[in-house]
């Protein structure tokens, strides 16, 4: 099959000027095969509900009869001559596993790319999202037109307008693309429930390094708090969660969505995450001063708040780091760096660390 012009390892960028998204590894040629030793998919986690009662096949009636929900779907594939840990990718808030996959613009995201190099997947769809939507707690899902904020909030732009020498593709098809892989929650979301089901898939697979986006922070810290076989996390954009041992919980911080706050947790919990490596990374257009745009200033808030969380969890003796990418001379990059136009240049920080911490 020939492959479209954007699969190319160098990409035009809005203005025609060409540009590369970071040096090639070994083995990143979207054309080459991907040799796979082993694939499937599973649900994992979640409980069992039932109404009292015996169950009449004649009347099929509520009575005796269960409900499997709160699971988490796992998408898993072992590529020839496997890493010996596994990533395991969890998206974030109104995102599915597709946040991983396929890129708006129809590129390699980090599910193949990191495949490629070797690595064992799993993809998690969260309790009460995308395939793992069957929840043991009703809701109801909005209609709502939303797209325009979701433009803004994850700073795309301001709508309609792009921000200059962005890293998201400006053609009106990925713009699409984008719109489309948002899905709704099927149920109210819980931290813990999702952090169980993931602790539940360390269980069944043993040691490997969790990656989370965005909401998806939250529960990551919750699950290395349960499960001694994260050894390590790598967070994008982690937008809720952040826990502080108590006494030490810093007050909310105001934006102009809404206060962001942290929880607070009893010492040793708040001290097993002292114990792995932990990087998060922030992408470009995010306000050092309060702002009306509730985009930039949405993450201003974050980025602040997983500053002071590093800095607890470095003073107890940690290992986190915070890049905020700008700073690192890698501009542009929306709320969703591992799907940039440069997300090679992304993926190569992400192997740095791992290489780095003797995780790869």
């Amino acid at each position: 099959m020939s492959q479209p012009a954007h699969t190319d390892a160098f990409q035009s960028n809005a203005n025609g000027t060409v540009k590369s998204p970071g040096a090639l590894e070994h083995g990143d040629d979207e054309g080459a095969p991907i040799v796979i030793r082993k694939q499937g998919n599973f649900a994992v986690g979640g409980r069992v509900v039932s109404t009292p009662g015996t169950y009449d096949p004649s009347t099929q009636g509520p009575q005796g009869q269960t409900h499997h929900g709160d699971h988490a779907q796992v998408t898993y594939q072992i590529p020839a001559d496997a890493r010996a840990l596994p990533l395991v990718f969890l998206h974030g808030s109104g995102q599915s596993s597709k946040t991983w996959g396929s890129t708006p613009d129809g590129r390699e995201g980090f599910q193949n790319i990191f495949l490629r190099r070797g690595f064992p997947v799993y993809v998690l769809e969260q309790p009460r999202r995308g395939n793992a939507g069957k929840s043991t707690v009703s809701s109801t899902i909005s209609a709502a037109p939303d797209e325009q904020r979701l433009f803004d909030n994850f700073r795309i732009g301001v709508w309609p307008n792009y921000f200059p020498g962005g890293q998201f593709p400006r053609d009106p098809a990925s713009l699409e693309q984008y719109f489309r892989q948002m899905t709704p929650d099927t149920g109210p979301y819980d931290a813990e429930v999702i952090a169980s089901a993931i602790s539940a898939l360390f269980d069944r697979i043993g040691p490997g390094v969790l990656i989370t986006h965005s909401q998806g922070g939250g529960p990551g810290w919750l699950t290395a708090i349960k499960n001694r076989n994260v050894r390590a996390i790598v967070s994008y954009e982690p937008g809720s969660g952040f826990v502080f041992p108590v006494g030490e919980v810093p007050p909310p911080m105001p934006a102009a969505t809404a206060a962001l706050e942290a929880a607070g947790v009893p010492d040793a919990e708040f001290d097993r995450l002292t114990q792995i490596p932990i990087s998060i990374v922030y992408g470009d257009n995010i306000a050092r001063a309060p702002v009306a745009d509730k985009g930039p200033d949405h993450w201003r808030v974050r980025l602040s708040m997983a500053r002071l969380w590093a800095d607890a969890l470095n003073r107890r003796g940690g290992d986190a780091t915070v890049l905020h990418l700008p700073e690192l001379g890698i501009h542009g990059n929306t709320h969703f760096p591992f799907s940039d136009l440069n997300n090679l240049e992304i993926a190569n920080l992400l192997s740095t660390f791992l290489r780095e911490k003797g995780l790869d």
